[in-house]
């Protein structure tokens, strides 16, 4: 049974979650050969302040 968590920062949308939900399942599924059933998708939205990048906040890269 094979659980997927996918990280990124926050801004998309629910019907952009739902495809990646659903196409990631469709791939796993298909090349791990379980049924989709079997398919765990986890999404965490990461703030921008929550996370940074060469030493930044990720909120302060456009600074």
């Amino acid at each position: 049974m094979p659980f997927i968590t996918i990280e990124m920062r926050e801004g998309r949308t629910l019907e952009q979650k739902r495809k990646l939900v659903a196409e990631v399942t469709r791939v796993v599924s298909e090349i791990a050969e379980v049924p989709a059933e079997r398919v765990y998708v986890f999404i965490e939205d990461l703030k921008n302040d929550a996370f940074g990048k060469a030493g930044k906040l990720v909120m302060d890269e456009d600074k």
